[in-house]
């Protein structure tokens, strides 16, 4: 069973009076559970470089994410085992109904659980306290075990040279 809640608990900080204090602690209220035990929560998103430390931007939750021109997502996902969502264990890994690409480079950490990065040509497991880069590959996730995989990234937005 995972560790982590279903949806998590968001603290922000923030300046004062010239002090540092929380200006929220709260279960985020940004949640998509477009598929049966798949949580999606874009935590946070900016839409500038270099930052605006003093706003915060408004986004739709979305199963792919569109990542602001310019801008990041802090994304908290909690995937559930494939079989949960109607995947078929004997599906062919380079035929993954959720594939998809976007226009970001991903820093994903696997917080538990354990789940599959399949590509197009090639596919590997991953286990809690793995790190990838993944720089706007088609790509889809594949949870073939039995307990949700919760995964936390940081998108940024980029662009494919060439």
């Amino acid at each position: 069973m995972s560790k982590f809640p279903t949806i998590p608990r968001r603290i922000v900080t923030g300046i004062n009076g010239g002090k540092s204090v929380i200006i929220e602690d709260a279960q985020v209220t940004n949640v998509s559970e477009d598929f049966p035990g798949l949580v999606i929560s874009d935590v946070w998103a900016t839409n500038t470089m270099p930052v605006d430390l003093s706003k915060e931007l408004s986004i739709p939750n979305t199963a792919i994410p569109v990542t602001p021109p310019n801008g990041t997502y802090f994304r908290y996902v909690s995937i559930p085992p494939d079989k949960d969502l109607g995947i078929p264990a004997t599906q062919e890994h380079n035929r993954h109904p959720l594939f998809h690409q976007t226009d970001t480079i991903d820093y994903i950490i696997i917080a538990s659980g354990e789940i599959y990065l399949v590509l197009e040509e090639e596919e590997v497991k991953l286990s809690t306290g793995d790190i990838v880069i993944q720089r706007g590959t088609n790509h889809a996730w594949s949870n073939r075990s039995d307990q949700p995989c919760i995964q936390l990234a940081v998108l940024i937005d980029a662009k494919h040279s060439g």
